[in-house]
């Protein structure tokens, strides 16, 4: 199977760390790439090589993360990355739904790990 770029995900995982920051902040903290370049990403284009990289290495993660038909794609991501990720990623759901699935999820995490279980 060829690898491509999990462009969706990739425009999931920035929403996710951005939160409520605006883009000229999060692409000043990325370094070096533009506010409008940014958003372009988000919305799911495909970024050029260079600005791939900044991202990842902003988002903590590999590359081979957003690498669809790779086998190692996903392993660095905890499950509550996951979810969030696919619901920020869904083309059905509306902004204020997915908003609020991610706040139940952060709750339902946040007890988990307060209960020790």
């Amino acid at each position: 199977m060829p690898s491509t770029l999990n462009t969706e995900m990739l425009a999931s995982a920035i929403k996710t760390k951005r939160e409520k920051k605006g883009l000229r902040e999060t692409a000043a903290e990325i370094g070096d790439i533009s506010p409008a370049t940014l958003s372009r990403v988000e919305q799911g284009n495909l970024p050029d090589v260079e600005t791939f990289i900044k991202i990842c290495k902003w988002l903590e993660v590999s590359t081979d993360t957003f690498v669809k038909g790779d086998k190692v794609a996903n392993q660095e991501l905890s499950e509550k990355e996951k979810i969030v990720f696919q619901l920020r990623s869904s083309q059905e759901l509306d902004p204020d739904s997915i908003d609020a699935m991610i706040a139940m999820v952060d709750y339902a995490f946040k007890k988990v790990k307060k209960d020790g279980k």
